[in-house]
């Protein structure tokens, strides 16, 4: 029974880490009622959830990688690169300057309204672009600082953000977009696990419950491959509106609850 609630957080985190629906934000509220968690538990389960993402798109990295020769492969590549480069320099700037996770529910609640309207209004903009599946410049770019504003603002969703801005900046394709927003997750994960990591091994941080840990990694990898796998199959015929919904409700009622002071 002592780890039932990291059996639950590594539940949480694997359902919302790839829906458009904020893990961080979920993590926070859940962490409420079954206990906070340090910074480097929440990034390092979350690596968990990007480790089903790297099974998952086993083949296509291998895939790039292997015939790396072929032009549009190494474009591809080096749009990954580049835009993981931006994440990474950002990223380090943000801990530079001492950001840390909020710890109250309100701003999660804004931040899960507001990117819900504007995941149907940018929804609603692509669609009326020609179906394009290309990975512009300008959309690497854009997938490269749109994951550190959805780390600074938990709330907005990683992948959500991502995927948005891509459709926005000219990936109109749900499918391409999800697919490049998630490929440049997967070195990005990894990158901030590994330092959260380091630090611990350091000395510089807080002492940390390494089996608890353990457990909820585990759980968040078997819990988000399944729901990256059946989200894939979703957008092929679906559009994000249901997420968007949802995102707009679940806020709505934690604003509520947070004025009734029900939760803080």
């Amino acid at each position: 029974m002592t780890y039932l609630n990291d059996v639950l957080l590594g539940v949480i985190e694997g359902i919302t880490e790839f829906l458009p629906i904020s893990s961080t934000g979920h993590l926070l509220l859940a962490q409420h009622w079954l206990g906070a968690r340090s910074d480097t538990y929440t990034i390092v389960i979350q690596a968990g959830a990007i480790l089903a993402v790297t099974l998952i798109y086993w083949q296509r990295i291998v895939g790039l990688f292997a015939d790396r020769h072929v032009p549009e492969n190494r474009d591809y590549l080096n749009k990954l690169t580049v835009a993981f480069l931006i994440t990474a320099a950002l990223g380090l700037i943000v801990k530079k300057l001492g950001f840390e996770l909020p710890e109250t529910i309100q701003p999660v609640a804004w931040a899960l309204v507001i990117g819900g309207i504007w995941m149907i209004a940018a929804e609603w903009y692509a669609e009326k672009q020609e179906d394009r599946s290309e990975i512009l410049w300008r959309v690497a770019i854009a997938v490269g600082i749109a994951q550190i504003v959805a780390g600074i603002f938990p709330g907005l969703s990683r992948s959500g953000t991502t995927i948005f801005a891509a459709m926005l900046l000219g990936t109109s394709n749900r499918a391409a977009a999800t697919e490049f927003a998630f490929l440049v997750g997967i070195p990005t994960m990894y990158a901030a696990s590994g330092y959260e990591v380091f630090k611990q091994l350091q000395g510089n941080a807080v002492a940390e419950d390494w089996t608890a840990l353990a457990i909820a990694f585990v759980v968040s990898t078997i819990t988000a491959f399944i729901s990256v796998k059946w989200l894939l199959g979703f957008i092929r015929s679906h559009r994000f509106t249901a997420f968007a919904i949802y995102r707009i409700v679940f806020g709505g009622l934690l604003l509520v609850l947070s004025a009734a002071g029900l939760v803080a």
